[in-house]
């Protein structure tokens, strides 16, 4: 959705952007492009997206900085760089398509893989600890409420099943056991929301989210711009809640903006994104 975010930021004056989810750094490029007086901050947990941003981006030269660090640490980052207010802040949030791609990221259930999901591979704990060691009930829980998923009481107990056989610890063993529990063929592949709420638990991605989001509204210049960018329904609530919530905030977004008919047929993945837009207020009563 770059198109759309470049819209939000058309005529207001970027000096300074952070993008708090800088993967590959095709946002950060387009806004350097369309704002030749910017500077941009991105920030990414995984050293091999901050890598291949630095390396996409070295043309801009000091006008690019990228930074390891979880965006929840958003405020710690501009301290450290000893950065202004910033007249933009983006959330692209969810995984990108290299770590989709890379089997032993093991985020995906198409490739099989370790059942690792970290973004940030120095942090401690995987997917497959939680897998392995979650209570049923936890383990069910976490599948509903990170998942949307309805048949996450069933997942559940055959994965603790299928674990006191033999540990689960790759990607194609779990993708497995999950559509045997599931036995149901639906428009997605049965272990999308498994491997999706896994994901999120594993990151403590709602955690970081909610961080991200309150150190974002504190440290915007009056009238700058917070655009984030989600793609799982319990993302998405989170920031309509907090947009409309917070006081310091003015929703730009009446209504979440989706893909273009267009982006969607030429990106499947970008298909579930939902972009919504909120402006710092000048003052707060």
């Amino acid at each position: 959705m770059v198109a759309e975010v470049l819209g939000f930021l058309a005529g207001t004056d970027v000096r300074l952007l952070v993008d708090a989810t800088a993967g590959l750094g095709g946002h950060m490029r387009e806004v350097l492009l369309a704002h030749p007086e910017a500077r941009v901050i991105g920030i990414d947990r995984d050293a091999d997206m901050v890598k291949a941003a630095q390396e996409s981006l070295k043309e801009f030269g000091t006008r690019a900085e990228i930074v390891h660090a979880a965006f929840g640490d958003l405020a710690q980052v501009l301290d450290r760089a000893g950065a202004g207010a910033p007249d933009a802040i983006l959330f692209d949030l969810g995984v990108s398509s290299p770590q989709l791609d890379t089997a032993d990221r093991g985020f995906s259930f198409r490739l099989d893989g370790p059942l690792d999901m970290r973004m940030d591979r120095s942090a401690q704990g995987t997917a497959a600890d939680l897998v392995n060691r979650l209570p049923e009930s936890e383990l069910g829980n976490l599948i509903y409420e990170l998942g949307d998923e309805r048949h996450a009481r069933r997942i559940a107990a055959v994965i603790v099943a299928e674990r006191r056989r033999d540990p689960i610890r790759t990607t194609a063993r779990l993708a497995e056991i999950v559509r045997r529990a599931v036995r149901g063929r639906g428009r997605i592949d049965a272990a999308t929301r498994t491997f999706q709420a896994l994901r999120i638990a594993t990151n403590r991605e709602i955690d970081q989210l909610r961080a991200g989001l309150e150190a974002a509204a504190a440290r915007l210049r009056p009238e700058g711009r917070l655009i984030v960018i989600s793609f799982h329904s319990g993302e998405d609530r989170v920031v309509k809640g907090f947009l409309r919530e917070d006081p310091r905030l003015r929703v730009l977004t009446k209504k979440v903006v989706k893909p273009s008919d267009a982006e969607a047929r030429a990106n499947p993945r970008a298909r579930s994104a939902r972009l919504r837009v909120a402006e710092r207020r000048s003052a707060v009563a």
